[in-house]
């Protein structure tokens, strides 16, 4: 932020009163000054994606600020430095901005530059400037003054703008850090190396703000039985065990992790409850997130090594596991090249998580674990994935159609001169949905009607031969087109028979 108030503008600055329109003591004259500033916009959104200062149709995040001093039932005066306006609360939620095109008030790739205070000329007793958001919720104060030039008392205005809101503050997110150097020396290590380190887990609501801070518990930690973790405890003020459930403030949760006798990897899992921020009562709509924990006999001495690994995953069934390295310097991060199964994921600590839906096979990427001092070793992992892949019950499809769109869907035979019936139906897709049907290019001998979610074609063909149409199933979001075919042929067991040339 750049302040550009002159010397009796801050000083003025220092006695500025709080929220309202007019305040200062009175003046020794008839005609004393006041003053009003108002805001176009009162509310803004919250700028998560830190969008620029504009003014006009996309300025969603801006608004301009209008300050007027009179004198009596007049206008003050023009001049230079006639206001001085500032932010007197909620900084961190937005910015104030000339935005007058100056270059004083440009970067030198011509953006605008955020102020904490602006100064301002007065033309016909008045000025405008502008307030931008951040990415913080909260109300900003802008306060500006003017002083009369005849008893120097100043006089004051304030508008409040909220900036975001509406993000439900429920959980939507969790993540955590642990305490330097990120890892554990097992409990009885002779290196001297801390046995007990303090993690902190971040829950941010929809808009990436810190959760409000609940009335229980509205976090639990847990220990997965995987890799080190026999004897290791969880500990957060008298609780002490395998599991813990802590409340968080300002949307932070700390507690510590305390190794057992075995080095390797400790999982830890981190449940919030997004339902109502609290899981003393029960976990409704859990929100969660795993993290590693290397646990080490010593600083090691050995080179950074990771092997080549090999996993089943049974498919449409949850799954973790922790690809794991030895030596080097913990704590490790971890990346890939190449696509894991869908429905997994890699995180930086090496886990591998989440439930596969992916066709039954081999794959493979490519892994690389980078130690704490930058050393790396890159190995294949395979994944072989077990189980068929479940029929995606949202698959919308016309019943006695193949599967393959670009084959003719080929209806029972008609009969000349008999009548002729079918009915189309269709499978799959949203089943709140209500199923439409539209043919085209029907053959002038047949007629098309729908009943409920049923489609018909009906009619007696004159001649033979085989007519082509299409045919298209509608249900919610889902759209089916498909080319239909019948093939009109003769009857020799009639009475005369039937016959076609």
């Amino acid at each position: 932020m750049h302040n550009f108030l002159k010397a009796s503008i801050l000083a003025a600055a220092g006695i500025l009163a709080a929220c309202g329109g007019g305040g200062g003591s009175s003046g020794t004259t008839n005609e004393s000054y006041s003053i009003t500033l108002r805001a176009a916009k009162s509310q803004l959104p919250l700028n998560v994606g830190n969008q620029p200062a504009v003014i006009g149709a996309f300025g969603a995040y801006t608004t301009t600020l209008y300050v007027e001093a009179r004198k009596g039932s007049n206008p003050i005066p023009g001049g230079e430095d006639v206001f001085g306006c500032n932010l007197t609360g909620g900084l961190d939620s937005g910015a104030l901005y000339y935005l007058d095109g100056k270059e004083e008030h440009q970067d030198t790739n011509k953006n605008p530059l955020a102020y904490r205070s602006v100064t301002l000329g007065a033309n016909a007793g008045g000025s405008s400037f502008h307030f931008h958001s951040g990415n913080q919720i909260g109300t900003a104060r802008v306060t500006c003054s003017v002083t009369d030039p005849r008893d120097g008392q100043v006089r004051t205005a304030s508008v409040d703008i909220a900036v975001g809101g509406g993000s439900g503050g429920k959980p939507a997110s969790v993540r955590s850090t642990a305490q330097a150097p990120g890892f554990l020396g097992s409990r009885d290590n002779i290196g001297n190396l801390r046995n007990n380190v303090g993690i902190q887990a971040f829950l941010m609501d929809d808009a990436n703000q810190p959760v409000p801070n609940p009335s229980s518990s509205n976090l639990q930690v847990s220990i997965r039985p995987f890799g080190a973790y026999a004897g290791a405890k969880l500990i957060s003020g008298n609780q002490s065990g395998s599991v813990l459930q802590v409340g968080t403030l300002g949307g932070i949760g700390t507690f510590s992790l305390s190794s057992g006798p075995a080095s390797g990897v400790i999982l830890l899992e981190l449940i919030t409850d997004r339902f109502d921020n609290n899981i003393a009562n029960g976990i409704q709509d859990a929100v969660s997130s795993l993290v590693a924990v290397s646990v080490l006999d010593g600083v090691a001495t050995t080179p950074l090594t990771f092997a080549a690994t090999a996993l089943t995953v049974p498919n449409t069934l949850p799954f973790a596991t922790v690809l794991q390295a030895t030596g080097g310097v913990a704590p490790y991060s971890w990346s890939i090249i190449g696509t894991l199964p869908p429905g997994l994921t890699l995180n930086n600590s090496g886990v591998i998580s989440g439930t596969p839906l992916a066709a039954p096979g081999v794959y493979t990427v490519v892994a690389t674990v980078t130690d704490a001092i930058g050393g790396q070793v890159t190995r294949n992992v395979t994944l072989t994935v077990t189980g068929a892949l479940p029929l995606d019950p949202f698959v919308f499809v016309i019943n006695g159609c193949s599967a393959n769109v670009n084959t003719a869907c080929v209806l029972p035979n008609a009969i000349k001169g008999s009548s002729y019936l079918y009915a189309f139906s269709g499978s799959g897709g949203d089943p709140a949905e209500a199923i439409t049907w539209d043919f085209q290019l029907l053959p002038a001998w047949l007629t098309s009607a729908t009943t409920g979610n049923t489609g018909f074609i009906s009619g007696t063909p004159p001649t033979c031969g085989v007519s082509a149409f299409l045919v298209t199933a509608t249900r919610g979001t889902s759209v089916v087109t498909r080319q239909v075919s019948i093939e009109v042929v003769g009857d020799a067991a009639a009475v005369p028979p039937v016959t076609c040339p």
